[in-house]
């Protein structure tokens, strides 16, 4: 590389200037572009600055425009406000103080609008400070782990100035300038900056197995910035042929390649290739991306297009929230009035990815902030926080503690929907809030604490003898609205035999008494048909504890219009075996001398049952075996 590098020295000679001579070329006033995230060109920065110190009028009011500034920020201290004021398109932790405290600034805008904003004028680049690998044979350099938009900011730039580095990969795709189109070149090798991974503490695996239900064999994915989102992506490893097309390659997509998990066999734009904008990871991910022709980093403007985004079929955008509230409104880049972070990519994926055929956006945040003393689920947005998703464009909301499906809701059942999925803490707190605010009904019941804990452990996946495939879970306290569904659905006959009554409303007052219930004394189990955004319930079975005789009276019901599959049978046998595993003794029930159906069923159950007829309806016991 040294060899190659000192022949084109010999031809460029110019471009080869000491560090003086080349920030001399700066002119007060100017608009310096600095490569973005792990890609920033370190030295140089450290250089510019140094010379300001050692020429403190050399320049004024210089404008630094760097996208994502995750290292060193030294033109962010007051002492240089006469030469420098930073804008950034995204927030790094190291300028978040100064542009908050009115010294910096931040431009919110969707990542792959900045291209044509360069392009336009709009945003003035005179100077670009890049980050390249050494030249190759023919003269190009590779912009590296930073593409995005970096590309554009040389088009535009009238001096690009680039640090040449041994230890940056050359990557594939748009990231290649030719050294005649550099005006200064700089030998300085340094190690590239890494992004910390997240520890997979039990919250992070948790929410990432709720995801992984959500991703599907041959899907194209996207991740997200953020520890969270980067971290989920190690419950992926049984899924195959993924794909990806992301602004983000993470080392957890990165892990993914190496496993065969991702092939990206299955995808309908650039089939073959990972296609992503810029890289942050560890240096380990970095070794991967150079010089492997399956991975091709294109400019933002190209990856981040939501008509490219929308091209991919099976497309899953995974990302992240700071703060959600119970409408759907959803902040990324603030926490009430502090700007923290910035727009990103995320409405380019999130919104892309639902016009994509088979697309499904997933917003995957923990519960709470700041050791559970903060719900990330609120009543509202802080005052001041900008809205990143509106509610009309969040889907899948995902926690520690579940998975809520908003698409299509009215304002109680998403309510109801992520206080579901909220953590136990503040649940209370956010039912009284919602009935204060009228988003739900001014008696909602509610059980705190642990009898009203959602069991998760009880959700379990069967199949019944005609091969229908079902979802047994729980009951939730947003199933109030399924559950009307189902109700309404039987005829009146079936009525009549599950509630031994004429009546045949199913108001929200009665429908309470199914959905809010104490899980340490009773359990309501739905079989649940159909995908998480669009669920069916075709069986209901209960059953609750009498603590005298150590027995507990069962319950079922089966839509009408799938019955004879098995599913009745099915579910007692569920029941039986949490009924058993809880030591009970065997069941109670009464059944319509005339529901020979569902006789059948218990007949068939494996129990020792005692039959006594009263007026019409047989009461029986049903002690279990063994």
């Amino acid at each position: 590389m040294m060899n190659t590098l000192d022949e084109w020295k010999k031809q460029y000679p110019e471009k080869f200037a000491d560090e003086n001579t080349v920030f001399s070329k700066i002119r007060r006033g100017d608009h310096i572009f600095v490569a973005s995230g792990c890609g920033e060109p370190q030295y140089l920065i450290r250089s510019l600055v140094q010379y300001v110190e050692s020429h403190p009028k050399a320049f004024f009011d210089t404008e630094i425009i760097h996208v994502y500034s995750f290292g060193i920020a030294p033109y962010a201290d007051p002492k240089f406000k006469r030469n420098f004021r930073h804008n950034s398109f995204f927030i790094g932790n190291n300028t978040r103080d100064s542009i908050n405290q009115g010294l910096a600034d931040y431009t919110p805008v969707s990542l792959s609008e900045v291209p044509e904003l360069i392009r336009n004028g709009s945003v003035q680049i005179d100077v670009a400070l890049v980050h390249t690998s050494p030249p190759d044979h023919h003269g190009y350099l590779s912009l590296g782990i930073s593409v995005d938009m970096v590309k554009i900011a040389t088009d535009r730039a009238s001096v690009i100035i680039a640090q040449v580095n041994a230890n940056m990969p050359r990557i594939h795709g748009d990231g290649f300038i030719h050294i005649k189109d550099v005006d200064f070149i700089i030998q300085h090798d340094e190690p590239l900056l890494e992004l910390p991974g997240i520890e997979l503490k039990e919250t992070t695996k948790r929410i990432g197995n709720y995801v992984s239900r959500l991703v599907q064999d041959g899907d194209t994915i996207q991740v997200g910035f953020g520890g969270l989102p980067n971290a989920v992506m190690a419950n992926l490893f049984d899924k195959k042929h993924l794909g990806v097309h992301t602004e983000l390659l993470s080392d957890g997509l990165v892990e993914l390649m190496k496993a065969g998990v991702i092939d990206n066999t299955q995808k309908s734009l650039n089939p073959g290739c990972t296609v992503a904008a810029f890289s942050m990871g560890k240096k380990s991910t970095y070794e991967y991306l150079d010089d492997n022709p399956s991975i091709l980093f294109r400019t933002i403007d190209y990856t981040n297009n939501p008509l490219n985004i929308s091209r991919q079929k099976n497309m899953v955008a995974i990302n992240s929230a700071l703060e959600i509230d119970l409408t759907g409104q959803a902040t990324s880049d603030s926490i009430g009035g502090t700007f923290y972070s910035g727009v990103g990519g995320h409405q380019d994926f999130m919104r892309g990815t639902v016009l994509a055929p088979g697309g499904r956006t997933i917003l995957a945040l923990k519960s709470t902030a700041r050791n559970d003393t903060i719900s990330r689920i609120v009543p509202s947005l802080q005052e001041s926080a900008g809205i990143t998703l509106n509610r009309g464009d969040v889907r899948y909301v995902v926690t520690e503690y579940g998975i809520a499906y908003l698409h299509g809701k009215n304002i109680r059942e998403r309510a109801m929907s992520l206080i579901s999925i909220a953590h136990p803490k503040f649940k209370p707190w956010l039912i009284e809030e919602a009935k204060k605010r009228g988003m739900i009904f001014r008696d909602q019941a509610f059980i705190p604490g642990k009898q009203g804990e959602y069991p998760e452990h009880l959700e379990t996946h069967r199949t019944t003898k005609t091969g229908l495939q079902l979802f047994f879970r729980p009951v939730k306290i947003s199933d109030e609205p399924l559950l009307k569904d189902f109700f309404y659905s039987l005829s009146d006959r079936s009525l009549n035999r599950r509630f031994l009554s004429k009546r045949k409303d199913m108001p929200h007052e009665r429908l309470q008494d199914f959905v809010v219930i104490d899980y340490t004394r009773e359990v309501v189990i739905l079989a649940i048909a159909g995908p998480t955004e669009n669920e069916l319930i075709v069986g209901v079975g209960q059953f609750g504890v009498d603590e005298k005789s150590h027995t507990a009276e069962v319950a079922f019901a089966v839509r009408d219009d799938q019955q004879n599959q098995g599913i009745g049978q099915e579910m007692l046998s569920y029941l039986t075996y949490l009924a058993k595993r809880d030591g009970l003794l065997g069941f109670t029930a009464e059944v319509l001398i005339d529901n020979r159906p569902m006789l059948h069923v218990f007949e068939k159950g494996g129990f020792d049952i005692k039959k006594k007829n009263d007026a019409g309806v047989y009461d029986l016991k049903m002690a279990f075996r063994g």
